[in-house]
């Protein structure tokens, strides 16, 4: 995974931690290595933090607890280029985080290919819980006609539930607010994934006993 790098692993995987874990810019975090003793252009930290989080994200998902069969789903607006994106997340009832997709649109479309990722992730849910969006109504709808299991999803809306899944979209979007926003799309999704899945490491959502967040990061980044 890090063959062919100029620099060690160690330097590589906390400097990607850096920008995932702290609301820091490229520019501070190359500030911190030069500390450090170690000379690095902040577009190539960059460039580790796009090139490694899809392989973080694929370590995550094989080494995540189980989650409960209840979901609270929800989306928020993600400034990409100067235009709203949409970022779909879900936690269950206790808070865990169970998935999360960036979006161009906020429609069907995009609800399904959001549950698709999440149930083929997580395992179908026995409920979820939602906001009035129709969008989300008619994912939900859609999924269940195709699915080949008797026992649908049950569509639930109950305004108050949903609070957890807000309160959670604010400590997401507040790391990224030191930025004046993502110039690339598919930038935008590989460094958001890599903050959620070090908000889920914070969590203790990875099965990692007795480890800290950085040692539980650097295992998910071997």
């Amino acid at each position: 995974m890090y063959k062919h790098h100029r620099y060690p692993a160690i330097v590589i995987k906390q400097a990607v931690y850096f920008k995932l874990r702290f609301t820091l810019s490229y520019r501070d975090i190359e500030e911190l290595l030069q500390i450090r003793g170690v000379n690095v252009d902040h577009s190539t930290i960059q460039r580790w933090v796009f090139k490694f989080s899809k392989e973080i994200e694929v370590n995550m998902n094989k080494r995540k607890k189980q989650v409960a069969n209840s979901w609270r789903l929800d989306e928020t607006y993600i400034k990409v280029a100067g235009k709203d994106r949409y970022l779909y997340r879900a936690v269950d009832k206790q808070g865990n985080t169970i998935d999360f997709l960036l979006t161009k649109k906020r429609m069907k479309g995009s609800a399904q290919k959001f549950l698709n990722k999440a149930i083929g992730n997580n395992g179908k849910p026995r409920i979820i819980n939602i906001d009035k969006s129709g969008a989300n109504t008619a994912g939900i709808r859609t999924w269940n006609r195709r699915s080949f299991t008797k026992k649908k999803i049950k569509i639930r809306r109950v305004k108050y539930l949903n609070n957890i899944v807000e309160q959670d979209h604010r400590n997401i979007k507040r790391r990224i607010q030191i930025t004046t926003g993502f110039k690339e799309f598919e930038s935008a999704q590989r460094t958001l994934a890599g903050i959620e899945i070090v908000h889920m490491i914070r969590k203790g959502q990875i099965n990692d006993p007795k480890s800290t967040v950085f040692k539980t990061f650097c295992s998910l980044a071997c």
